[in-house]
């Protein structure tokens, strides 16, 4: 039985494929397309910082039309907010075992999921947040992911727990969850040479399952 080789160029995109299941020719190609355009457009950012970098560079860059980028990342913000760890993240969730609480099950999804990625992986998370953090542009348009991510965060604690996902504990639960992760992450870009974003992350959601204790 042969393997295919892993190529370093896409790695950051085999989170979705993970997630459906699917080693297709063809999810690997969109898989490779989409985190090319992504590495380039991060690089671009470094090197000429965001607002002096457009589109139709990263499109170059990435030697793809604009047509093309527009359809894996419909603005130039989303080159930078958008990811697909969160279906993996999800899966990997509900595969916790029924008897720990939903936070604990959540802490354990996300070690098991970013325990497993590569130092580039890591390399291309840390840039992102650090743009996200600090340009007021991607600050301003991140509120639209964070208003997704807690979507799925209450969609995943409902089906885990049998309620509704408009539930107002379940949603007041996804809000607080995704105010800790906020809050790591400042902490986290505050701290230049800090310990890795994932541990300040899990510590967080450890002080919110003790309730919080000052």
């Amino acid at each position: 039985m042969s393997v295919d080789p892993v190529d370093p160029a896409d790695s950051a995109a085999r989170p979705a494929a993970a997630a459906a299941g699917s080693t297709s020719l063809r999810e690997r190609k969109k898989a490779r397309t989409r985190a090319a355009i992504q590495r380039h457009a991060l690089r671009l950012f470094q090197e000429q910082g965001y607002d002096q970098t457009t589109v139709e560079q990263i499109a170059e860059a990435a030697e793809v039309s604009q047509s093309t980028l527009f359809r894996y990342f419909p603005t130039k913000e989303d080159t930078v907010l958008a990811d697909e760890y969160d279906p993996v993240i999800v899966a990997a969730f509900h595969a916790q075992p029924a008897e720990l609480s939903p936070t604990t099950a959540l802490r354990q999804a996300i070690r098991d999921v970013f325990a497993s990625i590569s130092d580039t992986d890591r390399e291309l998370i840390r840039q992102r947040q650090l743009l996200a953090l600090r340009v007021p542009q991607l600050r301003a348009a991140s509120l639209l992911h964070v208003e997704q991510t807690i979507q799925v965060i209450a969609q995943a604690v409902a089906e885990r727990t049998g309620r509704e996902a408009d539930d107002l504990a379940v949603r007041t639960y996804a809000g607080a969850m995704m105010g800790a992760w906020i809050a790591a992450m400042f902490h986290w870009a505050a701290q230049p040479g800090s310990e890795d974003i994932f541990r300040t992350m899990d510590e967080a959601m450890a002080h919110l399952e003790d309730g919080l204790p000052l």
